[in-house]
């Protein structure tokens, strides 16, 4: 019998413990080719994204994708991220969360640029999300 993984658990506990406590829950994700989200917001292979319900729509976190549609320089993406790839999920206003090792995959992907990827946007600071509905 295959051994079914705790991670995809443990993300959707502490997201809901976020939510609960009226935090803002982010992800770190390591970006390779079976993750789809904007290329222009990678820093050094890695993205960091608000999964709150107020950044995201039809967020779903299954055992083996997160997806959910989100807003990037006021463009609405879709977002795919396998759970294996998820480093970390922790709530931005105090810290608390959980990291976690990855898992290696056979030969992943290059990441592809998207083809509806817009020029990165023109203001300085940290990408922000807002919520689609």
């Amino acid at each position: 019998m295959t051994e079914i993984s705790t991670k995809p658990y443990l993300l959707r506990a502490i997201h809901e413990w976020c939510t609960d406590c009226g935090f803002t829950p982010y992800i770190a994700v390591k970006v390779d080719g079976y993750t789809k989200v904007p290329m222009q917001f990678v820093r050094e292979g890695q993205i960091v994204l608000n999964v709150s319900y107020d950044a995201t729509s039809g967020l779903l976190i299954n055992n083996e994708m997160i997806t959910f549609k989100a807003r990037f320089g006021g463009v609405s993406r879709d977002i795919h991220v396998p759970v294996d790839n998820v480093i970390a999920i922790y709530a931005s206003e105090n810290g608390q969360g959980m990291a976690f090792e990855l898992t290696e995959k056979k030969t992943a992907p290059e990441p592809q640029p998207d083809d509806d990827d817009p020029k990165p946007p023109k203001k300085d600071g940290p990408p922000t999300l807002t919520r689609v509905k």
